[in-house]
């Protein structure tokens, strides 16, 4: 593709032609055919893989996903995103109508305007920009999914499973995600806490309360264990990372009767924990002092777990570095390497490569009148270009 026809698109507009698609998740809307329009027009080979589960319903419903790649040259450096977003809560709260893409007083609103179309569309324009001025050195690719905001099953993870399987090389990954805490580009993230839901059921037996003996009561028995797993230290922190914590969700008993022993009682917790742990060396422990206390009181004690990422951490490097270089040297502050927050699709591309987050700033993300500064999204923009051209300097 020539320079004169590569067309450079505009990142304010690409983001309001991507708000006004209401792809709530797992729902796609066009969201992905808008995207792959724009690429193909930029020279990319596009790749739609849509996956579903059992049923293909609820969380195994279909979700569309988008690989496309411009190049086959070594390095590969990929973008990650989804064009998924959060429902809008009441629209009628709203000032500006979440799926109208309204500017106003230099704020873009809309639902994903920070996460994440305005950075999807911040990428996509960078990159438009770095072709009008000729071939980069390596390739560039986007890895782009409908299913982050939801169970997350048959989004990014399916498509890593698939390039994996295939050979695929990515050498190093953006995810677009709003980084930043209180101005553009203050902050990347290198690293996040791994995410164990754990639920806890304790059978007894039904009965009266004045007679305790022909019941087994097993309310005092979840407490205890609740009270043991809360009380326990889990690790005092590790490089980059805060302490791991143990949080007790809830505690259900679902009995409305006072003169009724309950025959069951159900808890549930999420532990946040940093690479001092993995997910099965956790569920091990849970179960592990789960099975002293139905020793100990002989009441059955079932336990399930879900682990939906674990820890990872992108070690200091030429790929870091030459993002934080990068950023301060568009916007004159260096990034701090942060691993605060929660979870994202990085937990799945740090399979592939190394891979970090730089956005834009989160601070309405998933809000009423989630707004995005026009200008913020220009200046993203230049600071997306900057990057592509200094890690294919370094790389």
């Amino acid at each position: 593709m020539s320079r004169a026809s590569t067309p450079v698109i505009d990142p304010v507009e690409l983001t309001r032609d991507l708000i006004r698609i209401p792809s709530v998740t797992p729902a796609d809307e066009g969201a992905m055919d808008v995207l792959e329009r724009h690429l193909t027009a930029l020279g990319f080979h596009c790749r739609r893989l849509a996956f579903e589960g059992p049923g293909g319903e609820g969380v195994h419903a279909r979700i569309e996903n988008l690989y496309a790649r411009r190049g086959t040259a070594s390095p590969n450096l990929c973008f990650a995103g989804h064009t998924d977003v959060v429902p809008t809560g009441p629209s009628d709260q709203w000032s500006a109508q979440p799926f109208n893409a309204e500017v106003r007083d230099g704020l873009l609103y809309g639902r994903g305007a920070v996460d994440m179309k305005g950075g999807i569309a911040a990428w996509v324009a960078a990159v438009s920009q770095v072709l009008a001025e000729g071939e980069p050195k390596g390739s560039l690719s986007f890895l782009i999914t409908g299913d982050e905001e939801g169970p997350a099953l048959h989004g990014t993870k399916r498509v890593v499973e698939t390039l994996a399987a295939e050979g695929e090389v990515i050498d190093a990954c953006v995810v677009g995600e709003p980084s930043s805490s209180q101005h553009l580009g203050d902050m990347i993230k290198v690293g996040r806490r791994g995410s164990l839901n754990s639920w806890i059921t304790v059978t007894g037996k039904q009965g009266h309360v004045a007679y305790p003996e022909r019941a087994a009561n097993p309310a005092p028995v979840i407490a205890r264990l609740m009270s043991r797993l809360n009380d326990h230290v889990l690790d005092q922190g590790y490089e980059g990372f805060p302490p791991s914590n143990l949080e007790i969700t809830t505690i259900d008993i679902g009995n409305p009767a006072t003169n009724i022993i309950p025959a069951e009682a159900k808890a549930r917790l999420n532990i946040r924990f940093n690479p001092r742990h993995t997910g099965d060396a956790l569920i091990e422990w849970l179960n592990r002092e789960a099975g002293a206390i139905q020793a100990e009181t002989g009441l059955q004690i079932t336990l399930d777990h879900l682990c939906s990422g674990e820890a990872f951490l992108t070690e200091p490097g030429a790929f870091v570095s030459a993002v934080q270089d990068a950023v301060e040297a568009e916007l004159g502050r260096r990034p701090e390497a942060s691993t605060t927050g929660g979870t994202s699709d990085a937990r799945f591309i740090r399979a592939l490569c190394p891979v970090l987050e730089l956005g834009l700033v989160g601070q309405t993300m998933h809000q009423i009148d989630e707004r995005v500064p026009t200008a913020e999204l220009e200046a993203l923009t230049a600071v997306y270009r900057r990057v592509i051209e200094t890690v294919f300097e370094r790389l």
